[in-house]
């Protein structure tokens, strides 16, 4: 559920975690004065590490099929992952 950021005429800000089907909120709690909804930015959205690319995530069966076809490929590939041994390239996001 998000959260929505109302201000009334006499200068209150206030936010609602409400449903997106909820009706809008139509009066300050502070002062009772009409309110509006305000557009914010919403949450940012942050990345970490050292970069997100569709190989990072594939599945142990797509790098040895690969690794088969072309093996000096194949360790290149380990050495800039890691050990290639992390949760997550075990395949069970979306592979």
């Amino acid at each position: 559920m998000p959260t929505y950021e109302y201000r009334c005429a006499n200068g209150h800000a206030f936010e609602r975690f409400q449903r997106m089907t909820d009706p809008a909120v139509d009066t300050c709690p502070d002062c009772g004065a009409a309110a509006e909804r305000v557009l914010s930015g919403g949450g940012g959205l942050l990345f970490k590490g050292s970069g997100f690319y569709i190989t990072d995530y594939r599945s142990d069966k797509y790098r040895k099929a690969a690794e088969s076809e072309n093996p000096a490929a194949g360790k290149t590939a380990d050495k800039q992952s890691g050990s290639g041994s992390s949760p997550a390239a075990g395949g069970t996001a979306g592979s």
